[in-house]
């Protein structure tokens, strides 16, 4: 059974692809089954009852050499810790290409789209497959929640036909409406305590020096409430420093992004972020928090202005 399964501190496209990958998969002969690598955020679960489709198991152990495809992601930090003695048989993503190596050759699909459920789409008309209902209304929300309703810059003409072509099929009159309704209930964080919040959706990236990088922990709250965010503004920046520390990482960073005025106000919880930021963005922090304008993808305005930044430092050291 191949083991298919998303990123940790999974988003909706990194469930939504496990399981609709998993499925195709199926279809196509292939045994497989959707797990998940950590707890699911506020917005999947309203998805996940939308599609009538229960959350994937946590990941369980997995031998080496253990048969696995991943969606939505490919670099080690970013997945399961044994990832490099596991055999990667497929991956099925949309970010650059990482620290991925294989062991065999491997079915690989990338493409620069705003969402992996874009993908999944095409992979399925290029098997000649149909898409079922339920497939439809896990990929619709996806591209919806990645590309922000089409408001990141991710976003592209194949990630708009997506939603236009699967909408009906999923049984969603109203695309505008629906994506609200996914947005405020990512927004209903209630009292989630300040450690949750910032790992929501966080990753960890390695800059600079490949020999000796620094480890970066990015997070972001995309939210139509920043107010609430911000009004807890204290306890986010204790639980990035006590985040920075636990993990040994060189900076942690928390950008909160307003979906609807596609605005981030970045969260810095030190003078090397200061620094960091200063120098990357041209921009001050007053009061820890950083405008960042509108910045409001990690994956395509954060993560390489960043990496622009470390490697012009290594350069002149």
């Amino acid at each position: 059974m191949l083991a298919v399964f998303g990123h940790l501190n999974p988003d909706t496209d990194a469930i939504a692809s496990a399981l609709v990958y998993a499925r195709l998969l199926s279809r196509q002969g292939v045994q497989a089954q959707a797990y998940r690598l950590g707890d699911l955020n506020f917005e999947t679960p309203f998805v996940l009852r939308h599609a009538d489709v229960e959350a994937p198991p946590l990941l369980p152990s997995l031998p080496a050499g253990t048969a696995v495809a991943l969606v939505d992601h490919n670099e080690s930090a970013q997945s399961v810790s044994n990832l490099a003695e596991l055999t990667v048989t497929r991956v099925v993503d949309h970010h650059k290409l990482g620290d991925l190596t294989t062991v065999q050759p491997a079915f690989l699909r990338f493409e620069p789209v705003g969402c992996t459920a874009t993908l999944l789409l095409k992979l399925h008309r290029e098997a000649r497959l149909s898409v079922e209902q339920t497939d439809a209304r896990l990929m619709l929300s996806a591209i919806l929640s990645d590309t922000l309703h089409f408001r990141s810059p991710t976003t592209t003409p194949d990630d708009r036909e997506a939603v236009a072509f699967l909408a009906p099929i999923a049984g969603v009159k109203d695309v505008t409406a629906y994506a609200l309704e996914m947005f405020a209930a990512k927004s209903d964080l209630g009292d989630t305590p300040a450690e949750a919040l910032l790992k929501m959706d966080y990753k960890v990236f390695p800059f600079g020096d490949p020999a000796q990088p620094q480890s970066w922990g990015l997070g972001v709250i995309e939210t139509t409430n920043p107010a609430y965010v911000f009004g807890r503004q204290a306890e986010l920046l204790s639980a990035m420093t006590a985040a920075r520390n636990a993990d040994g990482l060189s900076g942690v960073l928390l950008s909160v992004v307003d979906i609807l005025n596609e605005t981030n106000r970045t969260l810095v919880p030190g003078a090397l972020e200061e620094q960091v930021v200063r120098e990357t963005f041209g921009v001050l922090t007053t009061g820890s928090v950083a405008d960042l304008g509108d910045r409001i993808s990690r994956k395509k305005q954060i993560v390489p202005a960043l990496e622009r930044y470390f490697e012009g430092q290594d350069a002149r050291s």
